[in-house]
């Protein structure tokens, strides 16, 4: 696999699990993403050091680490190549969670298929173990939001973030019109995935919970994540907006 097929993977997991960002036609099609933030957890193959070798094969490379320690969170910034969208792959630690949520989640996950492992296009397939049931679910959501997500989600593209001024827009229109598009609009840099930077201007756009099937065959309504806008409060630096998206405070050593 390339990497314009990773990514083409990766976007269309994404719209398949978020059809209402799939159905925007406010930028061109082709328009590249500023950043994708995959979520992972630090087990097995599916672990930051373990995914890192073959997001350098298709050519990324990895720039800074971040920690996280009040959310449990690893997470290693990487630059794509070309002008093409950046890779924030961010990792859970099972460590932060309490001891029974952390049994429930490795069990599950010791559930997985083992070709998917091994498998290069790992992160586009999300989810390689069986569905929890419900109450795994809101067992594992209620100790850690982010445990809850990948129980039934997976490894893969929580959300994406696009630039806007590589998308020719300030960020007050863009909101606008994401707003006449259904989406609402969310400014807390605090709340979601990771913290924000100051130096970014910053939306959140939670999209429409999607219905999933538990391992009981009942239905529940979840969200599973969205779409991000970005941009720089000082237009005249020549950093890409991924790169300024973390708080400083956050970096630590790049081994």
């Amino acid at each position: 696999m390339q990497r314009e097929e990773f990514v083409q993977q990766l976007w269309l997991d994404y719209v398949h699990h978020h059809p209402d960002v799939g159905g925007l036609r406010l930028w061109p099609v082709e328009a590249p993403a500023e950043y994708m933030a995959i979520l992972t957890l630090n087990h097995g193959p599916w672990a930051m050091e373990s995914l890192i070798p073959t997001l350098v094969r298709f050519g990324y490379r990895p720039l800074q680490r971040y920690g996280m320690a009040d959310r449990g969170l690893l997470a290693t910034l990487l630059s794509a190549p070309d002008h093409g969208g950046w890779v924030l792959l961010a990792e859970l630690q099972l460590g932060a969670l309490s001891r029974q949520p952390r049994e429930r989640l490795k069990a599950l996950v010791a559930d997985a298929d083992p070709r998917e492992a091994r498998s290069q296009a790992l992160l586009c397939h999300g989810r390689a173990w069986p569905m929890p049931d419900w109450e795994t679910y809101q067992l594992l959501q209620s100790a850690h939001p982010l445990a809850g997500w990948l129980a039934v989600m997976g490894p893969r593209v929580h959300h994406v973030g696009f630039d806007c001024q590589r998308l020719g827009h300030d960020i007050q229109t863009l909101d606008g019109q994401l707003q006449q598009a259904g989406l609402k609009g969310n400014d807390d840099r605090h709340h979601g995935l990771f913290p924000v930077s100051p130096l970014l201007d910053y939306r959140f756009y939670a999209t429409r919970s999607q219905r999933l099937a538990f391992a009981e065959g009942d239905e529940h309504r979840i969200g599973l994540g969205g779409l991000a806008l970005v941009q720089k409060q000082v237009s005249a630096n020549q950093e890409r907006a991924a790169e300024l998206l973390l708080p400083h405070h956050t970096r630590c050593e790049l081994t």
